[in-house]
């Protein structure tokens, strides 16, 4: 059964309702109306093979698609197992190393969410990605 407009309206605001609450420490790069947002760091960074500096290292997004909402979170791209331990539900949504597809708003749960995002920041501390 395909997902509705309006349940992934609803999605949408549920994961978006819970990145918005880390920015700061993180900073807002976009926001594309309903359809996306987006985190980074706050402190310049060497990304890339050729280390190129940008102004903050990509952290976490939220963006409708066409039969999901796809939560992209990168810190997960390092630690995976450090993140399946505390979010062992939501990553049952995961597809590939970092993108998580929710189609169901029950698969949103806003605890593991937080403790996520929450161990994605000390990890992004620890790597000086963040003040």
């Amino acid at each position: 059964m395909p997902v509705t407009t309006e349940t992934k309206e609803k999605i949408m605001a549920s994961v978006k309702k819970i990145l918005k609450q880390y920015a700061p420490p993180l900073v807002q790069k976009k926001t594309e109306g309903a359809m996306g947002y987006e985190l980074m760091g706050n402190v310049e960074a060497a990304y890339g093979y050729k280390k190129e500096l940008v102004p903050g290292m990509y952290f976490a997004s939220t963006v409708i698609r066409k039969d999901s909402v796809a939560f992209y979170f990168f810190p997960t791209y390092m630690n995976a197992k450090e993140f399946l331990a505390v979010a062992p539900n939501t990553y049952k949504c995961l597809k590939g190393k970092t993108c998580f597809h929710f189609k169901k708003p029950e698969d949103v749960n806003e605890k593991e969410l937080n403790a996520m995002m929450k161990k994605g920041i000390e990890y992004y501390k620890k790597q000086g990605w963040i003040k």
